[in-house]
């Protein structure tokens, strides 16, 4: 993640994209949500959701993976040039967490990171808060997936 002084309101992440398939979709359903129309194919083509539907927490899950993966990138490009890589704090929370779309399997999702607002913190100079709006598209550009999320970024030291 970039310093605090180097995020702009607007900017966007793009995070990567994920595929859900039937054996990962029943795989996570069987450890974190098992519920039929998440574990088998008849019953998921016998709910509402009319197919095989990845649980909206896989769907989470996944943004969260391929966040830090994308970080990851970061760090290593930086340490690459021989740059000390950035560390911010945590994420406070997160609100307004919606599944728009049922995620079938086969489907594709796309992940993005905007950035929607900014300000330093007089209680943690340290740290500046950064106020995000994600989202997961599909493949037929429907949005699948948002929530609200914060995260406290370091701010760049004083040399």
């Amino acid at each position: 993640m970039p310093y605090f002084e180097d995020m702009n309101i607007g900017d966007r992440r793009e995070l990567g994209s994920f595929t859900f398939t039937p054996a990962g979709i029943k795989a996570f359903a069987a450890k974190f949500d098992p519920q039929p129309f998440h574990l088998d194919e008849e019953a998921g083509r016998n709910s509402v959701f009319g197919g095989l539907a990845a649980s909206g927490w896989h769907v989470a899950a996944t943004y969260m993976r391929l966040t830090v993966a994308s970080f990851q990138r970061e760090a290593a490009e930086l340490a690459a040039r021989g740059e000390k890589p950035i560390v911010s704090g945590p994420s406070p929370g997160f609100r307004e967490l919606k599944w728009l779309k049922p995620v079938l399997a086969g489907d594709t999702l796309t992940y993005v990171s905007e950035i929607t607002s900014k300000r330093p913190l007089e209680s943690r100079p340290q740290f500046g808060f950064v106020g995000f709006y994600n989202t997961g598209v599909n493949q037929r550009g429907e949005l699948a997936f948002s929530f609200m999320g914060s995260v406290f970024a370091a701010r760049r030291p004083i040399s």
